[in-house]
């Protein structure tokens, strides 16, 4: 500890410091340091110690830059852990829709059982619009095993029931080939946003909610502010909720420069409805 003797002399007082320790007290001409050279518990090294830390200050930098990294390395899995729980819901939703054996099964097939499955030749061919003259092969089966609109056509003493063809409106040959595809298999080559429109679009009339589902992420990841306005236009025709909400979100947070395109103006007069939708959405979120 430190204390001072006074000295009485005829000028003013003074102090003098003094340090006590286990050997005796004696004066300083200043205090000793607060922290003494000591030994770095990580490596061993001798480091002159700025605070009570154990460790030196490259010890201690690099266990920071450790935690750091196991932190970005929990939030990583984490995102991770929720894209493969995506994946995994997007591949249930596959098995359930493919759902019973290939149509290369040999068991006999009832048209009136949900059960079956189909045999080797194609008994069915589906027309496109287009020109009338390319066809599409397929099994009733499947047809009406993915389809509850095919399942009525060729159940019910329907003609297409009674030719076994069935013309499908407004539809190329290349898309009525990658709808048939898709019942089959669950897979399609989106090559551009048209045909994933299209796809959708065929989706919707057949009831096939699945393809209509796989082709509305699709087109809900390419929305932006040059063409919310569009696909807000075509999800709204086609009852695509989740591509509604996508364009809805694009085009409030646009709403400004949106309001200044031709494509608005035509649409304030051929749905005024949606328009005021718009406004609606517009309101609630700047109000929440």
């Amino acid at each position: 500890m430190s204390f001072t003797r006074l000295k009485i002399g005829s000028g003013s007082p003074t102090c003098t410091p003094f340090y006590s320790s286990s050997s005796g007290t004696s004066p300083l001409a200043s205090p000793p340091p607060l922290f003494r050279n000591r030994s770095c518990l990580s490596c061993q090294e001798e480091y002159r110690p700025e605070n009570t830390v154990a460790t030196c200050k490259q010890c201690l930098e690099g266990k920071n830059q450790e935690i750091e990294d196991l932190k970005s390395s929990v939030s990583t899995l984490k995102e991770r852990n929720e894209e493969l729980k995506v994946k995994v819901k997007e591949l249930e939703s596959k098995v359930k829709f493919l759902g019973w054996s290939s149509p290369v099964d040999h068991r006999s097939m009832d048209l009136e059982d949900d059960r079956y499955s189909c045999s080797y030749a194609p008994d069915v061919v589906l027309v496109a619009s287009d020109d009338g003259i390319n066809v599409v092969s397929a099994h009733k089966a499947i047809l009406i095993n993915k389809s509850p609109v095919f399942k009525a056509m060729l159940r019910n003493e329907m003609e297409e029931s009674q030719t076994s063809r069935i013309k499908i409106s407004e539809v190329s040959y290349h898309d009525l080939c990658a709808f048939v595809n898709y019942l089959y298999t669950a897979e399609v080559n989106l090559v551009d946003d048209q045909r994933a429109q299209d796809l959708l679009a065929m989706g919707e009339k057949y009831q096939v909610k699945h393809l209509k589902a796989y082709c509305e992420n699709f087109l809900s990841s390419k929305v932006n502010a040059s063409n919310a306005l569009k696909y807000l236009t075509f999800a709204t025709k086609y009852k695509a909720e989740d591509l509604v909400e996508s364009s809805l979100n694009v085009i409030i947070e646009n709403m400004n420069k949106l309001k200044l395109q031709d494509e608005y103006e035509e649409l304030v007069k051929k749905d005024p409805h949606l328009v005021i939708r718009i406004y609606e959405s517009y309101h609630e979120r700047k109000l929440s």
